[in-house]
């Protein structure tokens, strides 16, 4: 697995725990610490996201979107118990290769 690959998949795990936490608060009823944890979280998911070695800001988030959509399906079917059906699989799989030509393309300068 290289650096960045290992960096998005901390980043997405911190940004949807940490979106999850506020979600258990506001919709299932999980008490208001719940919050800290939660904020916390969101803070190393943006840390994390600047250790990508990326040129710009724009693009290392833009390919993280599709790691995040991939990892939210993940987290759907591990954490909430809810088992992706073919068409997420099937939208993930596009997002990731999106992701693929934007972090792997030649670039010049």
């Amino acid at each position: 697995m290289t650096r960045a690959a290992a960096l998005y998949l901390l980043a997405a795990f911190a940004e949807i725990a940490g979106c999850f936490a506020v979600w258990a608060v506001l919709r299932l009823g999980k008490p208001g610490w719940w919050l800290l944890p939660g904020l916390l979280l969101l803070a190393l998911f943006a840390a994390l996201l600047t250790r990508v070695d990326a040129a710009f800001a724009g693009r290392a988030f833009a390919a993280y979107g599709g790691i995040y959509i991939a990892a939210s399906l993940a987290w759907m079917w591990a954490v909430e118990g809810a088992r992706p059906d073919r068409w997420d699989v099937l939208g993930a799989a596009l997002c990731l290769g999106g992701a693929a030509v934007i972090l792997l393309a030649p670039r010049q300068g």
